[in-house]
């Protein structure tokens, strides 16, 4: 029998390490950056264009190479920063493998200039896919420059897969952040498409945080900084009122590099405990200085996956800091710091420290849901006590549920009625001159009703984004109603922010924003939607902002169903609130009017109903 095994040619060896490391246009930006400050560089330039696949460019006045490092670097496991194996736990460069310019050259065409401080001349080397082109002296400045041209043009299905520009560039601005997040002592500038993004110069940490996601997050952070033998750690930690609703802001670094840590990222969680609503997350900017001897970075091509030898300490260390620092400087909480092992007790003042009890003044006849205006809204008008509406889709819902005798009613029991007493709009103004049955609120979250053939379930929250969701959408091409503003806010975002809130400004003011530009990612609101206060404006925008960037990346949603689903979200009456029955009453005679009364928008369930069989099981 012949021999079957053979080694791989290199190039095809350089593609499939390639498929590791180069997995989009990011991964690419990610190793150049990284390579540009293992040489020294304190001024890096980042150029892209049509979303990294015509060009990603990066330009850096580090250290440079001689004529044969510039050749030697694009070869597999070539690499200036190990010499022998007990280097691999004293690693404090970002790279140090040797893989990365070998991976993006097999599937790029790639032009490198560079030029050490002390030569007249540099080199130019000229790669594609693996196969170098030519290497010839050439005029350039001190550092280097690397051009990476046609990324995966000689894999057509990996060229294929990427997504739209918009959404790769979402994902470069991300890996832009992470590097020059934490590396305050370089400046950084990102073009793209000919037009600059971001432009830094070395700074603090809380002044590279505000350059890079706006300047309303000079008055949202607390300090945060620990000093111990088994680590120091140093950054920022968001307010628990600015908490939101993804995790797209929790940066956690470990000697500099950024790192992906569920265990840590928890115990800063925990250590906001009580401090936020359900579902929120806590922003947060952590450097964690560790010895690398201690720590092991070697176990993930991207270098994002960390283990560490004394983690549960680091754990304990971590939350004590967080708790520490929102305990200090968050008025209004009373905190309590347990003991931790290794830590001095955190000492608490109790002397001084006096809780206020809320002011709160309740108005029994407020109805946030009754519109002023002749355009429609939440209708106030009780019943004359006459056979109504309600009263046959209670019977027939009783007919279609008798027989059911399943824990959990199915949604479709309740669709032939909706669509049977909704298919006109005269029956829809019949129904809302109509009173329903007498409705309670169950756990500040549910609103229950007594029909006959058993018991209506409805969650507020869902029901009241259903509501507003279908209002705003129904206007089409039509303005929504705008409040003019008594004094105009000025609103400050991150430039990458700062494209989306430009690319969707026709739908903003669709939905009743009026902006006007103030200068560089500054903006002048002048109005808003009728429902919204003043207080929620830059908080709503930054909402509105991040889910259409959510959005894209699933492709779920158009640009006005994504805005207005925002809004909706921003303006439902959340769990946890307080309802009048006026206002129960009201909620349950919208929903029923709405095309879809029985799923969200963001198609979760909205009601349930509980037939009489159920119940009488339950006390059996």
């Amino acid at each position: 029998m012949s021999d079957i095994i053979q080694l791989l040619p290199d190039s095809i060896a350089n593609q499939i390490a390639a498929g590791e490391v180069v997995q989009r246009p990011a991964s690419a930006v990610k190793e150049l950056l990284e390579n540009a400050l293992d040489a020294g560089a304190t001024n890096i330039q980042l150029i892209i264009k049509d979303g990294g696949r015509t060009l990603i460019q990066v330009i850096d006045n580090g250290c440079g190479m001689s004529d044969t490092d510039a050749r030697l670097c694009f070869e597999r496991h070539a690499t200036s920063k190990i010499r022998k194996a007990d280097d691999l736990f004293a690693i404090r460069t970002m790279g140090f493998r040797g893989e990365a310019l070998a991976s993006i050259a097999a599937v790029a065409r790639v032009e490198l200039k560079t030029k050490t401080h002390d030569n007249e001349l540099g080199t130019c080397v000229i790669i594609e896919g693996s196969d170098v082109k030519d290497q010839q002296p050439c005029q350039t400045s001190n550092g280097t420059s690397i051009a990476v041209k046609d990324l995966f043009f000689n894999i057509p299905a990996r060229r294929n897969f990427l997504k739209s520009d918009s959404v790769e560039l979402g994902h470069i601005e991300e890996e832009f952040r992470r590097v020059a997040l934490v590396n305050i002592n370089a400046g950084f500038s990102f073009h793209n498409n000919g037009k600059l993004l971001y432009k830094m110069e070395p700074s603090t940490l809380h002044q590279r945080i505000a350059a890079l996601f706006g300047n309303s997050y000079r008055q949202r952070l607390y300090p945060v900084e620990e000093n111990t033998d088994i680590v120091k750690l140093k950054g920022y930690v968001c307010k628990p009122e600015f908490a939101k609703k993804t995790r797209n802001e929790q940066y956690l670094f470990v000697n500099k590099r950024f790192i992906k840590n569920y265990y840590l990222n928890n115990a800063i969680e925990k250590a906001y405990a009580d401090m936020l609503p359900e579902k929120n997350f806590p922003s947060y900017f952590i450097d964690l200085d560790v010895n690398p001897a201690r720590i092991d970075i070697n176990i993930h091509p991207t270098k994002t996956e960390v283990k560490f030898l004394d983690e549960h300490a680091i754990y304990a260390i971590l939350k004590a800091a967080v708790k520490k620092s929102l305990g200090q400087f968050t008025i209004g909480h009373e905190m309590e710091f347990n003991p931790i092992s290794g830590l001095d007790e955190i000492p608490v003042d109790s002397s001084t420290y006096v809780p206020k009890a809320p002011n709160i003044a309740l108005k029994p006849n407020f109805n946030p849901f009754e519109q002023k205006n002749s355009g429609g809204g939440y209708s106030s008008s009780k019943g004359n006590g006459k056979k109504n509406e309600w009263e046959r889709f209670f019977e027939i819902t009783n007919e279609n549920t008798s027989s059911n005798t399943s824990q959990n009613i199915e949604i479709q029991d309740i669709e032939t009625p909706t669509k049977e007493l909704f298919q006109e709009e005269e029956k829809k103004s019949e129904l809302f001159a109509e009173t329903v049955p007498y409705a309670i609120q169950i756990g500040r979250r549910f609103i229950a009703c007594d029909i006959q053939s058993g018991l209506l379930l409805i969650d507020q929250q869902r029901a009241t984004e259903r509501i507003i969701y279908d209002r705003y959408m129904r206007l089409e091409n039509k303005n929504m109603a705008s409040q003019t503003l008594m004094f105009p806010l000025n609103c400050s975002f991150s430039p990458a922010d700062t494209e989306i809130l430009t690319e969707i400004e026709d739908e903003i003011k669709h939905f009743g924003f009026r902006i006007d530009t103030l200068g560089r990612n500054n903006f002048v609101v002048t109005a808003v939607p009728a429902d919204l206060g003043e207080e929620n404006v830059q908080s709503t925008l930054e909402q509105i902002i991040n889910d259409y960037k959510n959005n894209l990346l699933q492709q779920s949603y158009t640009r006005p169903e994504s805005v207005a689903l925002s809004i909706a979200r921003r303006l439902s009456t959340k769990e946890g609130q307080i309802l009048q029955e006026e206002e129960m009453q009201n909620i349950i005679k919208q929903l029923f009017a709405c095309a879809v009364p029985d799923q969200s928008p963001s198609g979760r369930r909205i009601i349930n109903i509980i037939n009489m069989n159920d119940l009488s099981e339950k006390l059996k």
